[in-house]
């Protein structure tokens, strides 16, 4: 069947006669050679959404760019033969090999030592690892070194809940909107295919560049103390991060630790508590995993700058570390339903009956089983729940403070936008509230409880960030 003739071209406006041509012609084949072709393509109204729009996103696209984008021709063809399921896996493709292809232009290292936590660091080397990690790493990692921007951030992990849950992965196509579709094609090409890469990012990669490659004099490394100023609070985590990576590598050269050395000090006043303890921790797992070389390292390098209070008294912590990423993996794998209980249990078997969670993991354990028992979005895992809603049960008032306050947390927030985890979060503030012993969280739930917009835009009104900032000097 020769249907060329039939598809919407951008010479002609009568695209619903050409639509609806081009389907009939499709259901004719599929009828002829008695083949489904019921509720096989999404209604042609839907697809006429996306076609009234599709010029003014593709006017966002470089012409040279433009030339070789082969995936908004498939996304386009999948949307003129009613299949936005296929539409939008072509377009989520395009976009993780788009953020991919950034990696590996900015730092790979880089975006391992920020993206990827535990053993499995150890196991990335090169730009064929990245597709060992998930598309959630690599879209989180990619915000925390500042190649997509936050907003950004929120939009492609809502897009991925949608490919994963209403895709051809999982056929739930009719939930998906054309008017949905073309927003989504819009926020991959200005959040990552088009976005040029920021001017602090650039000035991050030379100095890693730099770092490596050439001798830092002790002018220059107070020209760059300088720049450490104009860094977010994140962006000075991260580039800590990394540099603790580039220290700790075995084949680094003694140019490059000499370079740290000079460099560490000055930015790490802006290095928050959170991520020394991440520092700490990490100590602690090559210690655990005897790999002498790192854990002598890791160790100097806290030494610079007077920290080695950030070792972990008892390394039981890297148990427990290791089994809430393992948790917080099968919560976001598609088999979540089978995988997360036995995580779930030996979580439990670690605690013991009355938990007693290291000062190092306190909120990583919290905002770990604040993530799981809000669920992926999709189910609540059934046999797991209860262990969740006794562990959190078993908080106390600080761990119950900081359960509060996980809307603030970028993956917690950005699950908020989906309403069965909206759902979870009122129910787990009901659950830490009679534990709550601090007159300002109580007002802070009290707040939530009334506040009449989305869960998701807690982190950004006005009067409760305000509360939240006085909370976080309050509970210092």
């Amino acid at each position: 069947m020769d249907t060329s003739e039939q598809l919407p071209t951008t010479n002609t406006k009568n695209y619903d006669t050409q639509l609806r041509e081009f389907e009939g012609g499709l259901i004719n084949f599929l009828t002829i050679h008695n083949l489904p072709s019921d509720k096989i393509f999404v209604g042609v109204h839907e697809r006429l959404n996306v076609f009234k729009n599709i010029e003014s996103v593709i006017m966002q696209v470089d012409e040279k760019e433009k030339r070789s984008s082969v995936y908004i021709s498939k996304f386009i063809a999948s949307v003129a033969s009613g299949l936005f399921d296929a539409a939008l896996n072509y377009l989520w493709d395009e976009t993780i090999l788009q953020i991919r292809k950034r990696v590996v232009q900015y730092d790979l290292e880089y975006f391992y030592d920020n993206a990827v936590t535990g053993d499995k660091r150890k196991r990335l080397k090169d730009a064929d690892d990245l597709d060992k990690i998930d598309n959630y790493e690599l879209i989180k990692g990619a915000r925390e070194i500042g190649l997509i921007s936050e907003i950004g951030f929120k939009h492609l992990e809502y897009i991925n809940f949608m490919r994963n849950w209403a895709s051809a992965a999982h056929p739930n196509q009719n939930e998906i909107t054309g008017l949905q579709l073309i927003s989504w094609l819009e926020t991959c090409v200005k959040e990552v295919i088009s976005l040029p890469i920021s001017d602090i990012a650039i000035s991050i990669k030379k100095l890693l560049e730099g770092i490596k490659s050439t001798i830092i004099s002790d002018a220059d490394a107070q020209d760059i103390g300088v720049f450490f100023t104009n860094l977010t609070q994140e962006q000075a985590n991260n580039l800590a991060s990394g540099f603790f990576g580039i220290y700790t590598k075995p084949d680094t050269n003694s140019q490059t630790l000499q370079n740290i050395n000079k460099l560490l000090p000055l930015i790490w006043d802006r290095v928050d508590e959170d991520t020394r303890n991440t520092f700490g921790l990490k100590y602690a797992t090559f210690a655990a995993n005897n790999y002498q070389h790192e854990k002598k390292l890791s160790r100097e390098f806290l030494q610079l700058v007077n920290a080695e209070s950030y070792i972990p008294d008892n390394l039981r912590v890297v148990e427990i570390e290791a089994t809430l990423d393992n948790l917080s993996s099968a919560n976001r794998g598609y088999n979540n339903f089978y995988n997360e209980p036995s995580f779930a249990k030996q979580l439990s078997r670690i605690m013991g009956e009355t938990p007693k969670v290291p000062k190092a993991i306190t909120k990583k354990y919290v905002l770990t089983l604040v993530d799981v028992f809000l669920s992926n979005g999709n189910g609540v895992a059934v046999w797991a729940e209860p262990i969740y809603i006794e562990l959190l049960s078993k908080l106390d008032s600080n761990q119950a403070n900081i359960a509060v306050l996980s809307f603030n947390d970028d993956r917690i927030s950005s699950k908020l936008q989906h309403s069965l985890c909206a759902n979870q979060f009122s129910e787990l503030i009901q659950l830490v509230k009679p534990i709550v012993t601090t007159p300002a969280i109580k007002d802070l739930i009290e707040k939530i409880e009334k506040f009449p917009g989305k869960p998701d835009y807690l982190k950004n009104d006005i009067g409760i960030k305000t509360l939240v900032q006085s909370l976080k000097i309050l509970l210092k």
